[in-house]
C-alpha cells in the first residue's frame, strides 16, 4: 500500500462541488474558533489549512473532512491560557509546540496499528467529557457576546466576571450576537444543502457592521496576515516538559476519538469501510505541520464530512480542493475578513458548543444506568471546573474498576461445587447416575465463562467442600479464559485434595487454558489427571473409587483353609 492516496480525477464534478461547499462552511468556523483560541483568526485558517490537505493525502476515508474542531479547539484554548501566563514571551510557541506532540501520539498510534482501541473508551467517559467541552465553549462565548475579551483563567475567571461584565455590557455588540445565535438556532435544515447558515450570518453580520453601524462601533477581526505563516519550531522548558506531552497526549487523543467517530459516521452513510490507522497517520502529519506553521490543531469534523458526502464527493480530491481554496483566502483574500464582527464569530462558536453536547445521552442516561449517569456528570463536572486531563483520567479509570467489578461477579455463580447432583445441573444421564452412585465421594468442581480474579475468592470459598472429597474434578469444558489469580486458587485447592489422601482429574481443557496450569505445574503431579472431556474424567473417577474400595476391604479367606476347617 503506497504511503500517500492517489489523486484521482475520474469524479472531479462531484468532488469540486463538495471541495467548495465544504470551504464555505469551513471559512467562519475557522475563523471563529481561532478567535475564541485567542491565537488569533489565522491560526484557525492555517489549522484548516494544514490538517485538511494532509489528512487527506495520508489518510484513511476518502470522503472524511479534517480542520479545527469545537472540542480541539476548547483544550487549546486551556492549553494557550495556562502557557501564555506562565511564559508571556515564549508560551504561544510552546503551546504549537503541543499540536505539534499531539501529531506525532496520533501518527505514533497509527504506525502501531492501535487506531481500532482507540474508540474503545466507555461512552459514558466520552459523553462526558463531550458535554464538558461544549459547555466550556458556550461559557467562555459569553464575555465576547457581551462586548468584552475573555478575561484570563478559563472558566472558573469568567464566571467570576460575569456580574461585571453584565453590568458593562455592549448592548450593540449583544444584540448583533444575541440575533445571531437565534438565527443559527432557528435556521431551517432543509435549507442547508443551499447555503450553511454560519456563512449567511458571517456575511449578514459584516454587512450590518460596514453600512449600517458607524464605523468602529463594534470589535471586529481586524487586519489577519496575508501570505504563508512563519516557521514555529519547537520550544519548551525543562520543567514543563512532562505538561507539554500530557498535554499533547490527551490532545491527540482526543482528536483521534472525534475522528475515528466521524469516519464511522461516514462509513454509515457511503456504506464503505475507512482504515482507522492510516487515518491516524493522516491526522498526525496534519496536525504536526498545522503546529510548525503556527495552525490550530484538528480533527475530522461531522459537519464538513456529511456536507462532502451529501454533495456527492467520491474521491479525496474534495478535500484537497477545499483546503486550496481556503489557501487561497489566506494569500490574496484575508484582508476581506477584517470587518467581520468579533460578536458574530462568538455566536458561532456558541453554537457548535450547543451541537457537541450530548443531549441524547443526557435527557436517557438515568434511565439506562445509574452507574454511567454518575461517571458521565462526574467527568462532566470535573472537565468544566477543574483539569480536562483529570477528568479524562478519572473516567477511564473508574469505568476500568466498574468493568473489572461486573466482570468479576459474572462468572461467580458460574461457579460450582457438586457432590449431589440436582435437576439443574446439565449432565448426560449416563454421567448423572455414576456421579450418584458415587454417594459423595466423587466432587465435580463445574467452571464456566471467562476465569478472571475476581473469580479466585469464590473459588477459594469453597474450600470447605472438598474435605470428604476421595477424587476431584476440576471441569474446565466452558472456560474460554482462565487467568493467573484463578490458576493460582485451583492450585491451592488441589493441593488441599492431594493432601488429604484424594486424586485431582481436570476435565476439558483446552490447550491455551492448560497453559497456565502448566506453568504452575499443576498437571506434573503424580495425583492429578488430565483428560479431554468431563464424561472420561467421570469414568476415571469411578474407577479410581472401586479400587479404593477393594483395597480397603478385609482380606476373604482362601478355599483350602475353610476346608480345613
Amino acid at each position: 500500500m503506497p504511503f500517500m492516496n492517489r489523486l484521482t480525477f475520474k469524479h472531479v464534478g462531484p468532488d469540486l462541488a463538495g471541495g467548495v461547499t465544504t470551504a464555505i462552511l469551513s471559512l467562519p468556523l475557522a475563523l471563529a474558533f481561532g478567535v475564541a483560541s485567542g491565537a488569533g483568526p489565522q491560526a484557525g485558517l492555517y489549522g484548516a489549512v494544514c490538517v485538511g490537505l494532509f489528512a487527506a493525502l495520508f489518510g484513511g476515508s476518502s470522503r472524511l473532512i479534517s480542520e479545527p474542531t469545537g472540542p480541539m479547539t476548547v483544550i487549546m484554548t486551556a492549553v494557550i491560557t495556562s502557557l501564555v501566563a506562565r511564559y508571556p514571551e515564549n508560551g504561544m510557541a510552546m503551546a504549537f509546540t503541543v499540536v505539534m506532540v499531539a501529531g506525532a501520539f496520533q501518527l505514533l498510534i497509527g504506525l502501531m496499528k492501535l487506531g481500532r482501541f482507540i474508540t474503545l473508551m466507555p461512552y459514558a467517559v466520552i459523553s462526558g467529557f463531550m458535554s464538558g467541552i461544549g459547555i466550556i465553549l458556550i461559557l467562555l462565548q459569553l464575555p465576547p457576546m457581551l462586548g468584552h475579551p475573555a478575561p484570563p483563567g478559563g472558566v472558573l475567571a469568567t464566571i467570576e466576571a460575569l456580574p461585571r461584565l453584565i453590568q458593562d455590557l455592549d448592548s450593540t455588540e449583544l444584540l448583533l450576537g444575541g440575533l445571531a445565535f437565534c438565527f443559527l438556532l432557528l435556521y431551517p435544515a432543509r435549507w442547508r444543502r443551499f447555503c450553511p447558515p454560519q456563512l449567511l450570518v458571517l456575511l449578514i453580520g459584516t454587512a450590518v457592521v460596514l453600512f449600517l453601524l458607524p464605523l468602529g462601533s463594534l470589535r471586529t477581526i481586524g487586519q489577519i496576515p496575508m501570505g504563508l505563516p512563519s516557521l514555529v519550531l519547537p520550544s519548551f522548558t525543562p520543567e514543563e516538559v512532562t505538561r507539554i506531552l500530557l498535554d499533547g497526549i490527551v490532545l491527540g487523543t482526543l482528536g483521534a476519538i472525534d475522528t475515528l467517530l466521524t469516519a464511522m459516521i461516514a462509513d454509515s452513510l457511503t456504506r464503505d469501510q475507512h482504515d482507522s490507522n492510516r487515518e491516524l497517520v493522516g491526522q498526525g502529519i496534519g496536525n504536526i505541520v498545522s503546529g510548525l506553521l503556527g495552525g490550530l490543531p484538528g480533527a475530522g469534523a461531522t459537519m464538513g464530512t456529511v456536507a462532502n458526502i451529501q454533495t456527492g464527493a467520491q474521491t479525496i480530491l474534495a478535500g484537497v480542493i477545499r483546503a486550496l481554496l481556503l489557501l487561497i483566502v489566506v494569500l490574496w483574500a484575508a484582508p476581506l475578513l477584517a470587518d467581520v464582527p468579533m460578536a458574530i464569530l462568538s455566536a458561532i462558536a456558541m453554537k457548535v458548543g450547543i451541537d457537541i453536547l450530548d443531549w441524547s445521552f443526557l435527557k436517557r442516561a438515568h434511565r439506562v444506568s445509574k452507574t454511567s449517569t454518575l461517571l458521565m456528570y462526574s467527568v462532566m463536572l470535573l472537565t468544566v471546573f477543574y483539569d480536562l486531563i483529570v477528568a479524562v483520567g478519572f473516567g477511564v479509570f473508574l469505568a476500568n474498576l466498574l468493568t473489572i467489578q461486573k466482570l468479576s461477579e459474572l462468572p461467580a455463580h458460574k461457579v460450582k461445587t457438586i457432590s449431589i447432583l440436582d435437576d439443574d445441573i446439565q449432565i448426560s444421564d449416563e454421567d448423572r447416575d455414576l456421579l450418584e452412585s458415587a454417594d459423595g465421594n466423587i466432587l465435580l468442581f463445574q467452571l464456566s465463562g471467562p476465569m478472571i480474579f475476581g473469580v479466585a475468592k469464590t473459588i477459594s470459598q469453597e474450600h470447605a467442600a472438598i474435605a470428604n472429597a476421595k477424587v476431584m474434578i476440576i471441569d474446565l469444558t466452558d472456560v474460554p479464559f482462565l487467568g493467573t489469580s484463578v490458576s493460582l486458587a485451583i492450585e491451592n485447592m488441589a493441593h488441599d485434595v492431594i493432601a488429604a489422601g484424594g486424586q485431582v482429574m481436570v476435565a476439558g481443557a483446552s490447550e491455551p487454558i492448560k497453559k497456565p496450569l502448566q506453568k504452575l505445574r499443576i498437571l506434573d503431579h503424580e495425583a492429578v489427571s488430565d483428560y479431554p472431556d468431563r464424561h472420561r474424567a467421570v469414568q476415571a473417577a469411578m474407577d479410581v473409587l472401586r479400587e479404593r474400595m477393594r483395597n480397603s476391604l478385609p482380606a476373604q479367606p482362601s478355599a483350602s483353609k475353610m476346608a480345613s476347617a
